[in-house]
């Protein structure tokens, strides 16, 4: 993972202003909370956004500062333990379920905390002497915190949208119609390069770039809508076994779903909370919030199904996208070549290639210049808090 700047000066100013902008934001993201709004933790995928706050700052203090500043004292020696996410190189840690437990220390400590990992940072980038390895560090702490910006903001709005009065954020986060006319862009059968090359930042779980042969096969230019998936709600779709996989079954039953998160039967019209709070569903809209489970559902009651990550990355450029994560029919599994790096970054990507599907795409929000077509997000079948969709594909 290379900063792929030459001179110095430059490299350390970019990533300066790169760094700057970047720890700037996710306090942006919180600033409509109240106080009491950074510490519940509703389900166990959902981190309180004060955990977030302090975890993005532990990963520059861990990786970076401890690391290549000699004499580097931890600002408080309990926030490795409070604040690690899942390195297990990296020492023990909090429970993933009792981020939420933790009042102390309060949300203005890890805003000091905050502050004094930024400053230290900033402080030394400016000096110049940061080795390539340390600036493929900052660079990767960068990427991780944008990640986390995306994970705060679903977090956010599990986090208000589980209130009872359904709470106003903010205008950010919407989506926008589709106006392009239904298409079916056809992808000839061949050989296709699949996964990142060239400069540039990657994760490692996008390498290495490698073939793949593909069968003819068609994939929609749009994403399926509110209107469409009402259809598949109103025709008993979530009550016809024939449709789901086993899995996806149990699951539906167990948690006895009807539609997707958020959505509500009030007064026999649906509703769903949205960051303006409660609202009537648009037909018109992406749907959102959806399952692995429900999207292969509905694909197969329209006698279809989700394309391939391989699919839809080499067809990617023929539609646009970016306002939801899509899931693909693939799981998430190193490609060719794939290696973890040592210690506690090689737990980074390749410890969850096992029982996660990939999404493609990106989403309203993702962070600006974090997406890009070999990116290969990764999820649970059964996640929809996170900000998923739907885009059909058939086999011709």
């Amino acid at each position: 993972m290379s900063v792929n700047l030459s001179q110095s000066e430059t490299r350390s100013g970019i990533l300066l202003k790169l760094f700057k902008n970047c720890r700037q934001q996710t306090e942006r993201i919180c600033a409509p909370l109240e106080l009491e709004d950074h510490v519940p933790q509703p389900m166990v995928d959902v981190s309180p956004p004060k955990w977030h706050l302090a975890h993005t700052t532990w990963f520059f203090e861990q990786f970076l500062l401890s690391t290549f500043i000699p004499g580097y004292s931890p600002y408080d020696p309990d926030f490795a333990y409070l604040f690690n996410s899942y390195y297990n190189n990296a020492g023990d840690r909090v429970l993933r379920p009792n981020r939420g437990l933790m009042s102390r220390p309060p949300v203005r400590e890890v805003l000091a905390f905050r502050k004094h990992v930024t400053d230290q940072v900033m402080t030394f980038i400016a000096s110049g002497e940061a080795s390539q390895e340390a600036l493929d560090i900052i660079l990767l702490g960068i990427n991780h915190e944008q990640q986390h910006q995306e994970l705060l903001v679903y977090d956010i709005k599990y986090i208000l949208g589980h209130q009872p009065t359904f709470p106003v954020y903010g205008n950010a986060y919407k989506l926008t119609t589709e106006n392009q006319q239904q298409q079916w862009i056809s992808m000839k059968e061949g050989i296709y390069d699949i996964g990142f090359s060239g400069k540039g930042f990657c994760y490692d779980n996008e390498q290495k770039q490698h073939r793949v042969f593909l069968e003819p096969y068609q994939v929609s230019n749009k994403l399926v809508t509110n209107g469409e998936f009402l259809e598949f709600i109103n025709s008993g779709a979530y009550q016809d076994f024939n449709l789901w996989h086993a899995d996806g079954w149990d699951f539906i039953q167990g948690q006895e779903l009807k539609a997707p998160l958020y959505w509500h039967h009030t007064a026999g019209k649906w509703k769903q909370y949205t960051f303006n709070g409660f609202a009537p569903v648009d037909p018109e809209l992406p749907v959102q919030h959806i399952s692995f489970y429900e999207a292969s559902a509905y694909a197969a009651w329209k006698g279809m199904r989700l394309p391939t990550e391989f699919e839809w990355e080499a067809a990617s450029d023929h539609f646009s996208w970016g306002q939801l994560w899509e899931w693909t029919g693939s799981a998430y599994l190193p490609y060719p070549g794939f290696k973890k790096a040592p210690g506690a970054l090689g737990e980074y990507n390749g410890k969850f290639m096992v029982n996660q599907q990939v999404l493609k795409g990106a989403s309203i929000a993702t962070p600006e210049g974090h997406s890009r077509n070999t990116y290969r997000n990764f999820f649970a079948p059964p996640s929809r808090w996170i900000f998923s969709g739907i885009r059909l594909a058939q086999t011709l």
